[in-house]
């Protein structure tokens, strides 16, 4: 495997270790306004503190991802984040208003404050996933590009059917994969509220994403000119994922249902980058203009010296924040969600002395 496919594949990695994580807690977000019991600040509260200590982790990924790209792809990065401008910036200040919302509705106890802020977290937690299903969509659905690959289209020329449509993928599937991850961290009444709309949400979910992966089929067959089988396996497992999840999600199997949703997620993007492979962004309609791993990888040191750099950082990152998911694994069940440094003083004051 040559350095440019093994970038592309990498990258591949971390926007489908993005979505399977921050998936979940967009997917919070989304459910906020709608799951929790008419009036219940403590059952709000609890799922604002079921993605609380994780959250800013799980955006590590798209950091991660955006470095890489244009670490290793130079060309795709600029051709991308130029011509896919707009759209990323609103992703941006929906992704701002998302974080700032986190802090700022604890700022006052005032119900249309903490009104405000919990629905500037569903905004911004509905809003990025979709932009960002549009975004991927677009890179095999193809743009207009220019010999010199400089995208000339505009704003609107993001938009199509096919486009749109994996935006509303993206977004009922976060739904899903957050209403399961809510299973996972509650107990009592609001554990089996959230089992109930999960088990309710997981049939359309299922529906239009096995719709997508196989439109995604016939798109990087025609646009692409990629060969049926290779796209059509991962989206054959992602139609099996998808329709296991319905099943566990009726059959009250949480953590089977949460690990189905989040290969859901994974899939998607699977099947978005199998068709798109060996082309980064293809061009539409002069196909020829097309960018590839080849005439958009960075010179061959370079990806040698990011591949090092990876191999050594990469596993300090995965520790780390799985040491997080450990730390805060407890279910919640209205209680405060605990710091460590908190937990670590209880039991510090709870240990008896070796005097006593």
């Amino acid at each position: 495997m040559s350095l440019e496919t093994f970038w592309f594949c990498l990258i591949a990695v971390l926007w489908a270790g993005y979505f399977l994580l921050e998936g979940f807690d967009f997917g919070v977000g989304m459910l906020l306004p709608y799951l929790p019991d008419r009036g219940s600040e403590r059952e709000r509260s609890m799922m604002f503190e079921s993605i609380g200590p994780v959250w800013d982790g799980n955006e590590v990924w798209l950091v991660v991802a955006g470095g890489a790209t244009f670490a290793a792809f130079p060309a795709w990065y600029a051709t991308m984040f130029s011509g896919f401008y707009i759209a990323l910036l609103l992703i941006l200040v929906l992704l701002i208003v998302r974080v700032v919302s986190f802090e700022w509705r604890e700022k006052h106890d005032g119900p249309r404050w903490r009104a405000t802020w919990l629905w500037m977290n569903t905004i911004g937690s509905l809003g990025a996933p979709f932009i960002w299903g549009v975004a991927l969509a677009n890179l095999i659905n193809g743009v207009p590009l220019n010999s010199s690959h400089v995208f000339t289209g505009d704003f609107l020329d993001l938009f199509r059917p096919f486009t749109v449509f994996a935006g509303l993928v993206v977004v009922v599937l976060f739904a899903v994969h957050g209403a399961t991850y809510i299973t996972l961290r509650t107990v009592g009444a609001f554990h089996e509220r959230a089992a109930r709309t999960a088990a309710r949400l997981s049939i359309p979910g299922a529906v239009i994403g096995i719709a997508f992966v196989a439109w995604t089929v016939a798109v990087a067959h025609d646009h692409n000119q990629r060969g049926v089988v290779p796209t059509s396996i991962p989206a054959a497992l992602t139609a099996i994922v998808l329709v296991a999840a319905v099943v566990l999600a009726y059959a009250r199997r949480s953590g089977w249902a949460f690990a189905m949703t989040g290969l859901g997620a994974i899939g998607i993007v699977a099947t978005i980058f199998t068709g798109l492979y060996p082309r980064v962004l293809v061009s539409r309609p002069t196909f020829a203009n097309s960018l590839t791993i080849s005439n958009a990888a960075a010179g061959h040191y370079a990806l040698q010296v990011i591949t090092v750099a990876a191999a050594i950082f990469t596993p300090i990152v995965l520790l780390y924040q799985s040491w997080t998911y450990y730390v805060f694994r407890k279910r919640l069940g209205g209680q405060q969600a605990e710091t460590p440094v908190a937990a670590l003083a209880d039991t510090t004051r709870t240990t008896p002395s070796p005097s006593s």
